[in-house]
C-alpha cells in the first residue's frame, strides 16, 4: 500500500510538473505571436518608408548647380546684353531681360532661388558698376519685386493660368517699385552726387536738359511729373512683359532640365533588399527560438518519464 501511494504521489508530481512546463510553453507561444506581430508592423512600417520618396534638400548639389547655371546666364545678360532706346526713353535706360533666368529658377526651384539669383547678378556687377553701386542696389530692390510674387502665386498654383496670374502681379510690383526707387533714391543720388557734385539743384537741371528732346515742356518743377510716369513707368513695363512672355512661353519646355535632380530615379531597390533581409532574419530568428524552446520542453518531458518509470 505504501508502494501504491508512493507511486501515486510520483504520478501526481510529475502531472503537476507537466502542467507547468505546458503553461511556460503557452506563456512562450503568445510571447513569439507578440514579436511575430510586432515584427510584421515593422515590415509594414519598412515598406511605407521605401514607398514614400526622400525629400530633397534645397541646398542639394543639384539646386545649387542650376542656380549657378541661371546665375551665369542672368549676369552675362545683365552685363552685355542690353540696349537703349533713345526714341521712346532717355539714354540711360537700357533694355535688359537679366531678369528672366531669376523667374525661371523661382518657378523651378522656388521663390528663395530667384531671390538669390538677382541678388548674385547684382552683386557681381558691383566691382563694374559706374553709379557707386546704387543702381545696382535698385536693380537688386526692382528684380525681387518682380520675382518674388510671380514665383510665390505659381507655387501655390502650379497651371500655365496661375504663372501667367503671377507674372502680372510680378510686373505690377516691379512697376511700382522701379517708379519709387527712381522717386527716392536714383534720381536724388544722379543729381545730387554724379552730375551736381553735392549740389541737387544744379544736378537736377542738368537731367532736365538731356530729357528736354523727349519731354519739351519738362522743368525742374515738373521733372517728376513728366520723368516717372512717361519714362520709368513704361519702360519697365515694357521690360518686364518682354521677360514674363520668354518665361511663360519656355519654361515648360526647359521644366526637365530645371527639374533634373527631382526627377531622377530613387534607389529603392538596393532599400527594398536590405528591409527584406531583415524580414528574413527576424523571421528566422523567431522560428529558431520557438523551435529550441520546443524541444527544450519534449527533452524535460522525456527526462520526466523516465523518472517516473
Amino acid at each position: 500500500m505504501k508502494k501504491d501511494a508512493t507511486k501515486q504521489d510520483q504520478t501526481a508530481s510529475v502531472d503537476a510538473s507537466v502542467t507547468e512546463k505546458d503553461a511556460e510553453l503557452k506563456a512562450g507561444t503568445l510571447s513569439d505571436g507578440e514579436i511575430a506581430q510586432a515584427d510584421s508592423v515593422n515590415t509594414e512600417t519598412s515598406a511605407e518608408q521605401v514607398k514614400k520618396r526622400p525629400k530633397i534638400k534645397f541646398f542639394s548639389a543639384g539646386n545649387i548647380a542650376v542656380m549657378a547655371i541661371l546665375t551665369a546666364i542672368s549676369f552675362i545678360l545683365y552685363m552685355f546684353v542690353k540696349f537703349p532706346l533713345p526714341f521712346m526713353f532717355p539714354g540711360w535706360l537700357d533694355m535688359q531681360i537679366s531678369d528672366l533666368p531669376a523667374l525661371l529658377g523661382g518657378f523651378a526651384l522656388g521663390p528663395v532661388a530667384g531671390c538669390i539669383i538677382i541678388i548674385i547678378k547684382c552683386c557681381l556687377k558691383m566691382p563694374f558698376s559706374g553709379t557707386m553701386c546704387v543702381g545696382e542696389l535698385a536693380d537688386i530692390i526692382v528684380g525681387i519685386a518682380f520675382v518674388l510674387p510671380a514665383s510665390l502665386f505659381y507655387r501655390k498654383y502650379k497651371t500655365r493660368k496661375s504663372a501667367l496670374i503671377g507674372l502680372c502681379i510680378g510686373s505690377a510690383s516691379a512697376i511700382v517699385c522701379s517708379v519709387l526707387a527712381n522717386w527716392l533714391i536714383l534720381i536724388p543720388f544722379y543729381a545730387s552726387v554724379m552730375f551736381g557734385g553735392g549740389d541737387y539743384a544744379a544736378g537736377l537741371a542738368k537731367i532736365v536738359n538731356m530729357v528736354s528732346s523727349l519731354y519739351s515742356k519738362v522743368t525742374v518743377d515738373n521733372f517728376y511729373a513728366y520723368y516717372l510716369p512717361l519714362a520709368v513707368a513704361p519702360f519697365n513695363a515694357l521690360r518686364c512683359i518682354v521677360c514674363a512672355l520668354i518665361t511663360y512661353f519656355t519654361y515648360k519646355p526647359l521644366s526637365k532640365a530645371l527639374h533634373w535632380e527631382i526627377k531622377r530615379k530613387p534607389k529603392s531597390d538596393s532599400s527594398k533588399a536590405t528591409a527584406d533581409t531583415a524580414v528574413n532574419t527576424q523571421e528566422a530568428t523567431a522560428a529558431d527560438t520557438v523551435g529550441n524552446t520546443v524541444a527544450d520542453e519534449e527533452t524535460d518531458g522525456q527526462n520526466i518519464s523516465e523518472t517516473v518509470e
